[in-house]
């Protein structure tokens, strides 16, 4: 079973004060489940909001936040938790302005303008590595189209 965590939890763990994290269920930003009276949040709520938190202190509305977490859920069926976690192929990138979405070691998504516009991430080292060896590639070809020259033979 995976482990629950009440407001207090999510409080002492994140920093958020108890009005945020009422009004941000109030608001469906992340909603937890009920035990009568009581908000009982799983693991991936509490991740979600300790991300918006440390996302907030850099500056981010909770608007944009709120737009980045319909954009996961609708363009790559995943939450703001699951693509932060360690094992997912997905992750978040700020330069303390933008919000951006890394996708695959190739592309780059920002999030906060047009997500349907992706950026590519060139990787510099590989584009290094992919010149280096196609160089060895050629002089490798080149070095057996030579023709060899023919051995002497002594003649007895």
């Amino acid at each position: 079973m995976q482990r629950q965590f009440t407001s207090s939890d999510v409080i002492a763990l994140t920093g958020i004060t108890a009005r945020q994290l009422q009004w941000w269920d109030e608001r469906g930003i992340v909603a937890p489940s009920r035990q009568g009276h009581r908000r009982i949040y799983s693991w991936d709520e509490l991740v979600t909001v300790a991300v918006i938190c440390q996302l907030r202190r850099r500056g981010f509305s909770l608007q944009r936040m709120r737009k980045v977490i319909r954009f996961l859920q609708q363009e790559f069926g995943t939450s703001l938790a699951a693509t932060v976690g360690a094992s997912s192929e997905y992750h978040l990138l700020t330069d303390g302005i933008h919000l951006y979405l890394r996708t695959s070691a190739r592309q780059v998504v920002d999030l906060l303008k047009n997500a349907r516009q992706p950026m590519f991430d060139i990787c510099l080292s590989d584009e290094v590595r992919r010149v280096r060896a196609e160089i060895r590639a050629r002089k490798k070809a080149a070095g057996s189209e030579r023709v060899q020259p023919l051995r002497r033979t002594r003649r007895a």
